[in-house]
């Protein structure tokens, strides 16, 4: 058995799913503005979470979960999941975006797994507050290290896939370190780097 591990956002998905939930209110700008400086490194990945949720306070969790179902899948996602699986890889999911988008992908894309967020409600309406598995700097690479602990998997069996600052504590526990579309403090870091906005591009390393 071998693991691969792929972001959520600008990875899986095409686009940062907190930027389309900005738009609807009005400020996908300013989140974005702050979505850049964290990719880049920046920025503390927790305390930019919290601020960029905190402005989502007030939103219909509705019209969160109707925004989630139109997110467009990244080209090459449904490819590059088959060919891994078919290759004798589980698949994982790890994102330090939210449930509401990462569950309904994950199932339409025969992923095996996902760790995320929560957007917490009241009610059926945001609070602006936010929680779950994917808070931190280094959430990814904990979760990573435990994964391959349970599944009994090694680093050299282990592929991981991101674009941003985020994606680094994952990228320790791996033996393929894959930037896709990234920013440049991911590539330093990467042993296979991919500028094509094509995930199946990665099928030709495994």
């Amino acid at each position: 058995m071998k693991l691969a591990v792929f972001d959520f956002d600008s990875t899986l998905m095409d686009g940062e799913t907190l930027e389309f939930f900005a738009k609807e209110i009005g400020i996908g700008e300013k989140v974005k503005a702050i979505t850049d400086r964290a990719m880049r490194g920046e920025l503390d990945f927790f305390e930019s979470l919290t601020e960029r949720v905190s402005y989502l306070k007030g939103l219909p969790v509705d019209k969160i979960n109707e925004i989630c179902k139109h997110l467009p899948l990244m080209n090459g996602a449904e490819k590059v999941v088959k060919g891994l699986k078919d290759n004798g890889y589980k698949v994982v999911c790890f994102s330090g975006g939210f449930k509401n988008a990462t569950i309904p992908f994950c199932e339409k894309l025969g992923i095996d797994a996902e760790f995320s967020n929560i957007l917490h409600s009241k009610d059926g309406v945001l609070t602006g507050l936010v929680g779950g598995e994917m808070m931190f700097n280094d959430s990814k690479g904990q979760m990573l290290k435990r994964l391959q602990k349970i599944l009994g998997i090694t680093e050299d069996d282990t592929l991981t896939v991101g674009d941003g600052a985020n994606d680094l504590s994952m990228f320790k526990y791996a033996g393929k370190r894959v930037a896709f579309c990234a920013k440049p403090v991911l590539k330093e870091k990467a042993n296979i780097i991919i500028e094509e906005k094509d995930l199946s591009k990665i099928l030709q390393y495994i």
